[in-house]
């Protein structure tokens, strides 16, 4: 049964490593998207919202793992 467990702990990190694109999945962009990818597309304060959504989207992700594996 903590086999389960830990497979679980796993799965799950593979998936928040995914879904906020993190090492080693670190490229949500192609290789010839990189030159006019969202790094250049955006500037100043729009750039900084967006960086804003990347971390609330970690902090949601850690509140979950820690919700659901930790107990709260």
């Amino acid at each position: 049964m903590i086999f389960y467990f830990f497979a679980l702990i796993g799965l799950i990190t593979i998936t928040f490593l995914l879904e906020t694109a993190r090492a080693p999945f670190d490229l949500p962009e192609a290789e010839s998207e990189l030159v006019a990818g969202y790094q250049t597309e955006y500037g100043g304060f729009f750039f900084g919202l967006y960086y804003l959504g990347e971390y609330m989207h970690l902090f949601f992700f850690s509140a979950v793992i820690s919700i659901l594996f930790l107990g709260g």
